[in-house]
């Protein structure tokens, strides 16, 4: 049996597919387990538990012969320190007490007498861990490379919004990024090992690059034109209150991950090379890599579960995930998921589009002009919807009956949208969940949205609205 924690966050949840379709008997521990069960195999336990929790993790052990600890206390405030110790002495001694044989860390790659508060408390972490007594594989990271990782997530904000950038003397200090199916590959190699003593391995990619020249590759491979002016100023400190004003959702985090990276963070130790058969990738492949797993992700990912996670708390322009700007709404209708269903699988064409209708027609009038497909090429059929069908100016991405429409929208955009509709079961009817999805291309795809948001948010509230009244006619009319 393996014990995963941290299953809900970035590694970890990619680690959980991995393990699963390896085949591996797996419980993950979670605070809120009714967040992750929709999210793991049939197969796979979730348990309740948190690792401040000493008698949680005891109970989460038994059985366990590997546990996975990918947690930290980053977003903790100055708190983080004393968290994370308290967390791994908890698991350790969990452990210990449980007689698993095998704990995998992933920490934080650096070396020297100037390790940031956050990288000393991470390798602090990996020493708990190996003086339970349970041997212990401690893995060290430099910058994790893949779409969400907040690393690349924050680089990719700064390239994202900012033509000139003004950067400090941190960002030329050198790194070994390692892109995210490399990081994973080895905590998967470490699950299979036969190690009976503790290691701590450093891990990193094939490229020792400056944060600038990670920069300068990611808008390359954007197709974004950008100039980086070097200053001799700029301390951690300013620098995170300016990343702050940038990139307001990183700028609890921020300082800390920049004093992470203005000291060099690149592998000493070729151990891991001679230990495991990973061979990581360049920085080239992994963005690469990254950027094309973004359509792959979306298709994947609820965006319906990630908002619902975050409670009743009021979005303002849309959640930013990633890149994507996601603006997502419910609503409740009296009726079977088929009958709710229905009107969403007849939109566009001569059906229209529930709200507005007018302004559905300028806005095809408005993309026939700069060239694109407009709403003149309707639907196919009337009464279904098949993968790749036109509608109007969207195609369909996904169809699965009763269930979910996603449309990827091929109208002239300033970036890439998508627009989906999902239904489930609820108490006594079913809950139709519209999510609008854009991934803007530089500033003008920001300045898109932003303008238009009241507009969006007025005609995706009133289609929904229609939405619901139509399936509500639907049930009456079938049980009349």
């Amino acid at each position: 049996m393996i014990l995963l924690t941290g299953a809900t966050g970035y590694v970890g949840g990619r680690l959980l597919h991995t393990l699963e379709d390896h085949g591996f008997a797996l419980r993950c521990l979670a605070r809120r387990p009714e967040y992750l069960r929709p999210r793991v195999g049939s197969s796979t336990e979730v348990v309740q538990g948190d690792v401040l929790n000493i008698e949680s993790l005891q109970r989460a052990m038994s059985g366990v012969h590997t546990a996975f600890y990918l947690v930290h206390s980053l977003a903790s405030g100055w708190s983080f320190e004393r968290e994370e110790h308290l967390a791994a002495v908890n698991f350790a001694t969990a452990a210990r007490e449980a007689g698993v044989r095998r704990i995998v860390y992933l920490g934080g790659l650096g070396s020297g007498p100037h390790l940031s508060k956050h990288l000393r408390s991470r390798q602090e972490v990996g020493r708990l861990l190996r003086e339970s007594g349970v041997p212990t594989i401690e893995f060290r990271a430099s910058i994790i490379i893949g779409s969400g990782s907040l690393s690349f997530e924050m680089m990719r904000a700064l390239v994202e919004k900012l033509p000139v950038m003004v950067t400090p003397r941190w960002t030329r200090s050198l790194s070994q990024p390692i892109a995210i199916e490399d990081v994973v590959e080895y905590l998967l190699a470490a699950a299979k090992a036969d190690c009976c003593e503790n290691a701590v391995f450093e891990i990193g990619g094939s490229d020792v690059v400056s944060y600038a020249d990670l920069m300068r590759e990611y808008a390359r491979q954007r197709g974004l034109r950008r100039w980086i002016l070097r200053v001799p100023v700029l301390t951690p400190r300013l620098s995170s209150l300016w990343l702050g004003l940038v990139t307001p959702v990183y700028a609890r985090v921020g300082r800390k991950l920049i004093e992470s990276v203005r000291h060099d963070t690149i592998v000493n130790d070729d151990a891991a090379r001679r230990a495991f058969s990973v061979r990581p990738r360049g920085i080239h492949e992994a963005v690469a890599r990254a950027l094309a797993n973004e359509d792959r992700e979306c298709a994947l990912t609820r965006w319906s579960d990630a908002l619902s996670s975050r409670g009743p708390t009021r979005q303002r322009m849309g959640a930013r995930f990633g890149a994507r700007i996601v603006d997502s709404r419910a609503i409740r209708v009296l009726c079977l998921p088929a009958d709710a269903f229905a009107p969403i699988v007849r939109i566009g064409g001569t059906t229209g589009w529930y709200f507005a209708n007018w302004l559905w027609r300028v806005r095809g009038w408005l993309d026939l002009l700069v060239g694109g497909a407009g709403l003149r090429r309707g639907r196919r059929d009337p009464q279904r919807l098949v993968p790749g069908d036109a509608v109007d100016f969207w195609r369909v991405e996904a169809c699965e009956p009763e269930r979910l429409l996603r449309l990827v929208a091929e109208m002239r955009l300033p970036g890439r949208a998508w627009l989906q509709f999902e239904v489930t079961r609820d108490d006594g009817g079913s809950v139709i969940r519209q999510t609008a999805i854009f991934d803007p291309r530089g500033l003008a795809g920001l300045a898109y949205w932003y303008a238009l948001y009241p507009l969006h948010v007025a005609v995706f509230s009133g289609m929904l609205r229609s939405l619901a009244r139509a399936a509500s006619a639907m049930e009456r009319r079938a049980g009349a």
